[in-house]
């Protein structure tokens, strides 16, 4: 047989990822500060994709854990709200004073 046909793209680890490997946040989760993790390569990435850029699988962007989830949630509300807080105490912004052109009349 054919070994194009039979054989199956394995996805396995080839130490790309150790490239973009990301550190642990302190007092923060993973997640929260944008970082996701390779089931394959089982590390943790700071990437923009969404596919790892060493194996090529799915890359988690959420915990699988119901404490965690949970840590997650509250911890967004908590941003959103701050942002909230943030732009109801910034002064309205006065608008510029535009040049008004001097028109003749003749």
């Amino acid at each position: 047989m054919n070994k194009e046909i039979t054989g199956k793209n394995h996805m396995t680890c080839k130490g790309i990822c150790i490239r973009h490997k990301a550190m642990k946040p302190v007092g923060t989760g993973r997640y929260s500060t944008g970082q996701k993790r390779c089931q394959v390569c089982e590390i943790f990435l700071k990437w923009d994709g969404l596919w790892c850029p060493c194996c090529g699988y799915r890359l988690r962007t959420r915990p699988r854990n119901l404490k965690y989830k949970a840590k997650l949630r509250t911890r967004k509300k908590i941003d959103e709200y701050r942002i909230a807080l943030q732009q109801q105490e910034q002064p309205p912004q006065q608008p510029a004073v535009q040049a008004h052109k001097k028109t003749s009349h003749t």
